[in-house]
Order: structure tokens, then sequence, then C-alpha cells
């Protein structure tokens, strides 16, 4: 599908307060994901993965760590990338944020 209508498209509940919508080709995924049950108390677990990331925050507030790089602290219209097998994560500091995050290669376990 080459187009993903926001107001058309059912979201992803991942958990309370997680949902994601993605859209893909078959060599990269853009992926919103919105967060809606901040702010929180501690970040979330660390992961990695093997495909590279980059992420735009949309709106919202949060703390971004990367194993081996300073905490940052990023507000709406602020970027970060995550090289292939490094541990990250966020954690909100706002009551809401969006992400919008892009993948390569895929994430063949976001498609529904």
């Amino acid at each position: 599908m080459p187009v993903l209508k926001f107001s058309e498209s059912t979201p992803e509940i991942v958990r309370e307060g997680l949902e994601r919508r993605n859209i893909y080709t078959s060599n990269l995924m853009t992926v919103i994901v919105d967060f809606t049950d901040g702010p929180w108390a501690e970040a979330e677990p660390f992961h990695s993965h093997t495909h590279e990331q980059t992420c735009y925050l949309a709106s919202g507030e949060i703390i971004f760590y990367c194993e081996g790089e300073p905490d940052q602290h990023l507000q709406a219209g602020d970027m970060f990338a995550v090289a292939s097998g490094k541990k990250h994560t966020v954690k909100i500091l706002s009551a809401t944020a969006r992400l919008i995050d892009s993948f390569n290669p895929i994430r063949q376990e976001f498609i529904r």
C-alpha cells in the first residue's frame, strides 16, 4: 500500500498507552508511535535490534538513552539515530509523545 491516511487507519494497540501505525516497502519502514501514558517514572528496558533506526520526535518530550552515549533530553522537532545492535531506550517526560521511526531493513514483527 503506497499511502497510509492517518484518519482512515486503525492503530495496532501494542499495550495500554502505546499505539503504532506503519507503512513500508521491501527495504524501509516508517512507524508512527503514539504514547498516551506519560510522564513515566522510569525508562522502558533497554533493547537492541539488527535494524538501523532514525527517529523524529513529532510531539512531546523524552529522554533518549543509547549505549555508550550521554543521555539526551529531546523535545518536538529533535531527532536521533541508532546503529544496528546498539542498546537504547526512551523515557517519556510529557503526558503524550509521538515518535516517527524509520527502520532498515523493515521490522517483520511490526507487520500485522
